[in-house]
């Protein structure tokens, strides 16, 4: 059993991901691989300490991307289940036993659950929230939870390891959106990515507008990349966003023409389901931190959108390093 980190200037973050792993109720043998990115802040000096327990290793990550350092990991893991860790997750204990008893009473190639979003200051809160709202996400299990069953793609990830040498390691080409091509890729080979709400694991987003909105930037261009290798991959909440930037230009448009009336269609009915939204979240969460939500939601809906409208494309081709079995 190996888990593997991806890390790059974490200093603050990776300490709490780590223990989280070492800490795994795992009756079998495990190990923690973290790859760093040639980190500046400490990070690098952290890890020398914690490796005083034998279970954990580190190895550099000289290109620095977090697909890279996936790989990297991997590569020098030596477990028949890898399962992912990032720097800002904490794994609840009982969490690599319960996916490993989903990898066999499924038979699935890869199992995750749900990205459980927590803040602590109130915008950082209004994130978190937005994170985990069908308007904000769409029907993204990973996101909203659901029932246990196959699906697109899940947070994180535990995988078989002759999984990975069947169909290859993550494409160090892609940014962003590099786990959801790799589940294309099981998927493609036949092979099942099953989603089971057990296996939740907490994460800490961005703090401000303006991380999310770089973040969700960066998640659209990388969504339309992949969807241009692979077409066939698209789901319907990947269009939510772009339309909606599409339909705000056209009823800007609309609004200089005798047409006018019909300009405010569309932002009447996204400002309504804004309020609707932050209505029904503040008083499900009881927390006044769903009032932002008319402020957050539009930040990642028209970053994203503008981010996939936008988005240059890759030149080259794909880069995906191979296991071998």
């Amino acid at each position: 059993m190996s888990i593997v980190i991806p890390v790059r200037n974490e200093r603050d973050a990776v300490g709490l991901a780590v223990a989280s792993a070492l800490e795994q109720e795992y009756p079998g043998r495990l190990e923690v691989v973290v790859a760093d990115g040639m980190s500046t802040d400490g990070t690098r000096t952290l890890l020398g300490e914690l490796s005083s327990d034998r279970r954990l290793k580190w190895v550099d990550n000289p290109a620095g991307s977090t697909p890279a350092a996936l790989n990297t990991a991997i590569i020098a893991s030596s477990g028949e289940v890898i399962v992912r860790c990032d720097a800002h997750s904490v794994l609840p204990s009982g969490y690599v036993r319960r996916a490993v008893e989903l990898l066999e009473g499924t038979g699935a190639d890869n199992v995750g659950g749900i990205q459980l979003a927590r803040g602590t200051s109130t915008m950082h809160r209004a994130i978190a929230l937005a994170m985990s709202t069908p308007l904000g996400v769409g029907d993204a299990k990973f996101h909203i939870g659901g029932a246990p069953g196959p699906t697109d793609t899940v947070y994180l990830g535990v995988f078989r390891r002759s999984t990975l040498a069947k169909v290859g390691l993550f494409d160090t080409t892609l940014v962003r959106n590099q786990d959801y091509e790799l589940n294309h890729r099981i998927r493609a080979s036949g092979g099942v990515v099953y989603f089971h709400p057990d296996l939740a694991v907490e994460y800490s987003p961005r703090r401000s507008l303006a991380a999310l909105a770089s973040q969700y930037r960066q998640y659209g261009t990388w969504k339309r990349e992949v969807l241009r290798r692979h077409p066939d991959s698209l789901r319907w909440r990947q269009l939510a966003a772009p339309g909606l930037v599409v339909g705000l230009a056209a009823s800007a448009g609309l609004a200089l023409t005798p047409a006018r009336p019909l300009s405010l269609v569309v932002p009447g009915l996204y400002l309504a389901a804004l309020a609707a939204s932050a209505l029904l979240e503040t008083v499900r969460r009881a927390d006044p931190a769903g009032l932002l939500l008319p402020v957050v939601l539009p930040t990642m809906h028209l970053a994203w959108g503008f981010g996939f409208l936008t988005g240059r494309r890759t030149e080259g081709e794909p880069a995906i390093a191979r296991l071998e079995p």
